[in-house]
């Protein structure tokens, strides 16, 4: 099996969902950023509590981590990959890049 890319990007994101793909999105911000603009379904894990939901995030279903502009999202994807949970992939961009290419009703801050 091929190895899954680090990164995916919103508009790939976006078709995946558009086609019915099961992926579980995890927002890895913090709740004050959270608080400001969400992606609907998305689920907020706080970056610093990744390690308590790791059994959790470990299932079938493809991963799609994200935050701001994409910097945390790639540290939590690399730290989860060393834990053994291959299906995740972190949104390159963030939720910024996602509000300018996908949804501008997402606002940016």
């Amino acid at each position: 099996m091929a190895e899954i890319a680090l990164e995916i990007t919103p508009v790939e994101v976006k078709a995946r969902l558009d086609r019915g793909e099961h992926i579980r999105l995890v927002d890895v911000r913090e709740p004050e950023e959270h608080a400001i603009c969400q992606i609907a379904g998305a689920e907020l894990i706080p970056m610093r509590t990744i390690p308590q939901h790791l059994q959790d995030l470990d299932d079938d279903r493809t991963i799609c981590v994200f935050c701001h502009h994409g910097v945390r999202s790639l540290s939590v994807v690399d730290w989860l990959r060393r834990q053994g949970v291959e299906n995740c992939q972190s949104m390159a961009g963030g939720i910024d890049r996602w509000s300018l290419e996908i949804d501008p009703g997402v606002r940016r801050y």
